[in-house]
């Protein structure tokens, strides 16, 4: 194996001492460009790295963040992500992405980890722990932002999507085109947007005057077998269900399937909103009426409120995003 050139071999191939290696590899001035030039020419001709561990003892810092999200094939959080890494990038830090599988041991296992490898910071997507086990293990990190789940501001920023205002859109749209009574496929039930959406789902009803019937609120998985199962089993109760809102875009395509299963037509029999509105939205058939939100654009506050706290300035501790309620052929 080829020997790692280290920062004496640069010194001695441009005849300087490692102090001015190190000033011109680190831009720090007290040195001419010209000989900054040659000596990052040299160090490159070389094959130089320099060695990120020792760089951190010096600096405290790893340039490196943790990014979990509870499931990377749920096209909600590739956009986030890429919101996210952007920022990063251009900012000099390296992000590990890391998907818990929407399992909330898993969860703690890596944020233990991430500790372990002295990360930065880390951004924490729709936690899936419970605050009593969350709230320790976020308290360890040096800078944490929580996107979908609030958080103590001393513990973590937050970036959220607001729910409520968005369910209420969604209640109030099928409400106002006459599709009573409304079912909603809540998600899991341990998912803080599951549990804000709920509260709105019942307020916004009573508002509206109508009757919450028990049977059309069921949770599920935040997938579209998720989304088929529950759809499918509402479908064969006796209560009509003229009205579908569901927990995201992927629960609401598995409600066109069980729909499509049941003789049932999308909007004539049976209008179904989404949230989210992921390109798969308005590709499928019909187009799917959903609740938009710019993924990216969290991704990027998120990052920047990590910045921020990494930096030493907690000032900000939430960023609040509201839906967009965007019609399509499923919901018109």
């Amino acid at each position: 194996m080829k020997p790692l050139v280290t920062i004496t071999d640069v010194a001695r191939a441009a005849a300087v001492s490692v102090q001015t290696v190190s000033r011109a590899l680190n831009n720090k001035g007290e040195i001419s460009p010209t000989t900054r030039d040659r000596i990052v020419a040299i160090a490159e001709q070389l094959g130089y790295r320099r060695n990120a561990i020792a760089r951190g003892l010096v600096t405290n810092r790893s340039m490196t963040l943790g990014l979990l999200v509870p499931d990377i094939a749920n096209p909600f959080f590739p956009d986030i992500a890429r919101g996210i890494e952007d920022r990063a990038l251009a900012n000099g830090y390296n992000v590990f992405l890391c998907n818990t599988v929407e399992d909330p041991n898993r969860e703690a296992a890596v944020l233990a980890l991430l500790e372990e490898k002295r990360v930065d910071g880390i951004i924490l997507c729709s936690a899936r722990l419970t605050d009593d086990r969350l709230l320790p293990l976020l308290r360890r990190h040096r800078a944490v932002v929580l996107v979908n789940h609030p958080a103590p501001p001393e513990v973590a920023a937050s970036v959220r999507v607001d729910d409520a205002a968005g369910t209420q859109q969604a209640v109030r749209h099928l409400h106002a085109t006459q599709r009573t009574p409304i079912a909603f496929l809540a998600g899991p039930a341990h998912a803080h947007s599951s549990q804000q959406r709920t509260v709105a789902y019942r307020q916004t009803l009573a508002e509206l005057g109508m009757a919450l019937d028990p049977t059309l609120l069921r949770q599920c998985a935040p997938d579209a077998e998720g989304g088929y199962q529950a759809a499918r089993a509402l479908l064969a109760g006796t209560t009509p269900v003229p009205a579908l809102l569901c927990y995201n875009d992927l629960v609401a395509v598995g409600a066109l399937q069980a729909c499509r299963e049941a003789g049932l037509r999308v909007p004539d029999d049976v209008a179904i909103i989404g949230c989210d509105d992921i390109a798969l939205a308005r590709l499928i058939t019909p187009a799917l009426t959903t609740l938009r939100v710019d993924k990216s654009a969290i991704g990027a506050a998120a990052f920047g409120l990590l910045l921020a706290r990494i930096e030493g300035d907690g000032t900000d501790a939430e960023v609040v995003f509201t839906p967009e309620l965007v019609l399509r052929a499923s919901a018109p």
